[in-house]
């Protein structure tokens, strides 16, 4: 097996970027966890889904007019479930809303994220084609295969 240092060239930064993230906030969010939506388990007959099956519900509407592009850089806070109820991160039990560009995440969110506008709030339901697949990360913390669940807040496009 190839060293770490090799593994993680191999990766994309965006991919790189993310998983940091999750892993190095998931024990913090963990202590602080925020309980699961109603709706968890999967998407209620009220979300709408995109041809790509992510499934997405309003929860908060915007004060914004412009939608992200697919490289734009947003500001957001957000919280994170498996379908199971458990939180694997939260940038709101954190404090720290978190910034990035859009093509340096799983395609879910890039998708996801540029339906918003400033101050809207949404639920994503992305299924593992959108999110890890079958390789899952952070020793578990997300297993593979898994749907997430992410309310999002879209707070800036920067």
């Amino acid at each position: 097996m190839p060293p770490m240092t090799t593994l993680i060239r191999l990766m994309p930064p965006g991919l790189v970027v993310m998983v940091v993230v999750l892993v190095g906030f998931a024990a913090a969010a963990a202590a602080q966890g925020l309980p699961a939506p109603d709706d968890v388990t999967s998407a209620p007959a009220d979300a709408e889904t995109t041809g790509s099956g992510l499934a997405h519900k309003l929860l908060q509407a915007g004060t914004g007019t412009q939608h992200p592009g697919p490289t734009s850089t947003v500001m957001v806070h957000y919280t994170g479930w498996l379908t199971n109820g458990t939180m694997f991160d939260s940038s709101v039990t954190r404090g720290e809303p978190i910034s990035f560009p859009l093509d340096g995440v799983i395609a879910g969110w890039t998708e996801g994220v540029q339906l918003m506008v400033v101050g809207e709030k949404r639920r994503f339901w992305i299924p593992d084609s959108l999110g890890y697949g079958d390789r899952g990360v952070g020793n578990g913390l997300i297993p593979p295969g898994a749907t997430l669940v992410f309310d999002v807040e879209l707070l800036d496009i920067p």
